[in-house]
Parts: C-alpha cells; sequence; structure tokens
C-alpha cells in the first residue's frame, strides 16, 4: 500500500455555482451541498430531485457531473459536517455540483500504481481518518469552517493496488446501490398509498357499492361546517381526542452521561429531518432507564404517530417498536391500531392547518390541547375504510420490511468500511 498526496492522483476543483437563475447563463440542474451531505452515491434516479438553476458555460465545463467522480462539502457552521463525500456513479448532462462544495476528479494517463478508482476513493472519504483530517485541518472558528483548496489537496491517502482498490470500492457500491433500490421501491410505494388516499378521502372518489367512484358518478355531498368543505353524505367530523391520546417528549439532562447510550429508543426532530425515513424504531441516540426515569417523556407502543411540534412544526413519521421523543413532538396514540394508516397521511394533508395552530415568539409550537381538538373527518363507512386499512397495511408492512433490511446494509456497510480500509479483512475475487 502506498501513501499518496491526493493532489497528486486527483484534480480538485472549488464550486462557486449558486442557487440563482441569472439571465445570459444557460439552465442547469444544481446538486447542491444536501445533496452531497445525504447520499453514498449520486445516481441519475435522483435527477428530478436536484433543482433548478443557471450556470456560465466555463463553469458547465468545469463542473458538470460525469461518472468516477467524487463530490465533498466544504464549508458548513460545523466541523463534523465538512469533508463528508458522495460519489457520481453517472454520467450527466446538465447537473452541476453547487457551491459550498468541491469535486474530485481522479487523474487518468498517470501510472496505475499511482492511479485512485472513484469508487475506492469515495469509502475512504467516509473513513473517521478522513473526517478527523478535515476536521483538523478546516480553517474558520464559530460561525462557519471551510477546507481550502489546498487543504484538500495535500491530503495522504493509502492507495493499494489499482485492482484491490477496484474490489473494495465496487463492493461496497454494491450495498449501496441495493439501498438505493430499496429507496426507490419504497419511494413508489408511498406515491401509491398517498395516491390512493388523495382519490378516496380528498377527491372522494373511493368505490362506492357499485365500484365506480363515489362523487364523479353523483354520490350525495354535504356542507361541513367545521371542516369547511363538502364530505360524502353521513360522514361527520370529531376531535382528535375522540379517537386517540397525545403524549409530550422530554429530554434527559445531556450532563448526566449515564442517562444515555442504553436500549430505549430516543427520537428527536433532527432523526426525522437527517434520515427522511417513515418507521422509526431509535434515533441517532438512545436513552438508559435512568435516563428515561429522570424525565418527562412518554413510552410510545408501536403505531404511534411521531409529529414535531417545533423547530419544525410538521415532521412526521412512525413508531415501528416502542420509542419515546424529546420536547419537539407531541406523539398520537390511536386507540385503535389501524387508524394509525389513515391519521398518518390526514395529519401529513392538513399540516399547514396545524402550524397555523402554533403560538411562540422565539419559533412556533403546537400545543398538546390544540391538537387535541383538531377536528378529523370520520369516515363513516365501514367498508370503505376496512378496504384502506387492508391496502394501506399490506404497503406499510413492505415498506417497513425494506426500511430494516436497508438499516441492516447500512450498519454493514459502516462496519465493513474501516477493515476493508485497513486492510483487516480482503475481497476474494
Amino acid at each position: 500500500m502506498r501513501i499518496e498526496r491526493l493532489g497528486d492522483v486527483a484534480h480538485v476543483e472549488i464550486s462557486g455555482i449558486d442557487k440563482k437563475t441569472k439571465d445570459g447563463e444557460s439552465s442547469v440542474r444544481l446538486c447542491n451541498f444536501t445533496d452531497v451531505y445525504y447520499n453514498w452515491a449520486i445516481t441519475k434516479n435522483m435527477y428530478d430531485g436536484f433543482m433548478k438553476a443557471s450556470a456560465s458555460d466555463g463553469d458547465i465545463d468545469s463542473f458538470t457531473l460525469c461518472k468516477g467522480q467524487v463530490a465533498i462539502t466544504k464549508d458548513s457552521e460545523t466541523r463534523d459536517d465538512i469533508g463528508v463525500a458522495t460519489y457520481i456513479a453517472d454520467d450527466f448532462d446538465d447537473v452541476v455540483l453547487g457551491y459550498h462544495c468541491a469535486l474530485i476528479t481522479p487523474k487518468e494517463g498517470i501510472p496505475e500504481e499511482k492511479r485512485v478508482y472513484g469508487k475506492y476513493l469515495n469509502a475512504l472519504l467516509h473513513t473517521k481518518y478522513a473526517q478527523k483530517y478535515f476536521s483538523n485541518n478546516a480553517t474558520g472558528s464559530g460561525q462557519r469552517y471551510t477546507l481550502s483548496k489546498d487543504t484538500i489537496e495535500d491530503m495522504p491517502i493509502n492507495i493499494p493496488s489499482f485492482k484491490e482498490q477496484k474490489r473494495i470500492g465496487d463492493y461496497l457500491s454494491d450495498i449501496d446501490h441495493k439501498i438505493e433500490l430499496n429507496n426507490i421501491v419504497n419511494d413508489e410505494l408511498e406515491r401509491m398509498a398517498k395516491q390512493i388516499y388523495d382519490y378516496w378521502f380528498v377527491q372522494f372518489d373511493f368505490p362506492n357499492e357499485e365500484g365506480k367512484p363515489y362523487k364523479s358518478s353523483g354520490g350525495k355531498m354535504v356542507w361541513n361546517e367545521t371542516l369547511k368543505r363538502e364530505i360524502p353524505d353521513g360522514w361527520s367530523e370529531a376531535p382528535l381526542s375522540s379517537i386517540s391520546s397525545v403524549e409530550n417528549g422530554a429530554t434527559p439532562s445531556t450532563l448526566e452521561e449515564d442517562n444515555y447510550g442504553g436500549n430505549i429508543g430516543w427520537i428527536t426532530p433532527k432523526d426525522l429531518s437527517n434520515k427522511g425515513a417513515k418507521f422509526f424504531a431509535k434515533g441517532e441516540r438512545s436513552i438508559t432507564q435512568k435516563g428515561y426515569d429522570s424525565c418527562g417523556t412518554t413510552l410510545l407502543p408501536a403505531g404511534s404517530i411521531l409529529m414535531s411540534s417545533r423547530a419544525p412544526i410538521g415532521l412526521v413519521a412512525i413508531a415501528s417498536d416502542e420509542v419515546c421523543t424529546n420536547q419537539g413532538f407531541k406523539n398520537i396514540v390511536p386507540n385503535e391500531i389501524n387508524d394509525r394508516f389513515f391519521l398518518f397521511y390526514y395529519i401529513k394533508k392538513y399540516m399547514p392547518f396545524i402550524e397555523a395552530m402554533g403560538n411562540g415568539t422565539t419559533f412556533k409550537e403546537v400545543s398538546k390541547d390544540s391538537l387535541l381538538s383538531f377536528p378529523i373527518m370520520k369516515v363513516n363507512n365501514t367498508n370503505v375504510y376496512r378496504k384502506w386499512v387492508q391496502i394501506a397495511k399490506n404497503i406499510f408492512e413492505k415498506q417497513k420490511k425494506l426500511e430494516m433490511e436497508t438499516d441492516e446494509l447500512q450498519s454493514l456497510r459502516d462496519y465493513l468500511l474501516p477493515l476493508l480500509m485497513n486492510g483487516q479483512i480482503t475481497i476474494k475475487d
């Protein structure tokens, strides 16, 4: 294994392309800081999620994403958020790397023993060694930290043979590819579930007794003054308190180390923001029984709906096991477990109205009493509701299984990464 200076085996360029659309520039899609930060790899499947912007011809030539490159974050408010890497897995025609990021392109036309493989480099930059190097060598204090081009180029990296790099990089990328496929399937399942919910309970075109769409086929609609809209005849509304309870969360003292690291799942809004999953059995941190007993948080049963109620309001997920949360949540515990399917989408659909109930000067917060009084539409049609529950239950169970598999794959990748990079284990052809 050789030690090389990163700048000797790869080109490093700092992007300055911002999020604005300017006259005289060409339209592009922007792969920005968050895209780099949250993904092991950038693929064509992510194209529609890239924001629209513009760039000069020179910037397009320099920063259009090409297969084999690696991008890293280079500026942030905290040291831990810089030097986070992602692999560019596909060629793009009009996707460029945005500012606060650097683009690293392995050099070609140099001796093979000095070449670096993009997938291997991406894996190497995910190691604790790389994170420590970037953290220690970042400039700035307090407000913002940054990595200069020279700092990135001066990073010493271990390079095994190109053949070994390829084995390691491809193996870890295969794991990530499976994770991406799981996410694609889960996204499609979520699209289907939401579409059915909207079709049945927003447009009210659920199947009538003849199997035809209710409202479009002339089903009777009546005005509901509380909901301020027409709903199917015979349906009604009731406060959330009639079908569920609402439980607060709390945070054990962070000054007591033995409050944390136990086996009780504890969720924060940051967990929901970072992971973007639907189901949660644990967060980034867990708490001990001592920590649980020391604060006013509540152990929630599986199937509870976790809703962030401040900073920000509106992140929603489902507890897949018993968990508790910090004080940034108002958690909805349905009286009937099957009501979670309807409530999950109802709460998400009408989140703007829930947000409007928030009060506070520093930041808005939705109170427990306000949420308990929030009106919920009652689907007074047993057949329709039963069909919805069965459809949603099947989808939720498939999604939960895929998310669990993804968590296991991510844990495997994180476990193997240092062992492979240190040569403690090898991959056979």
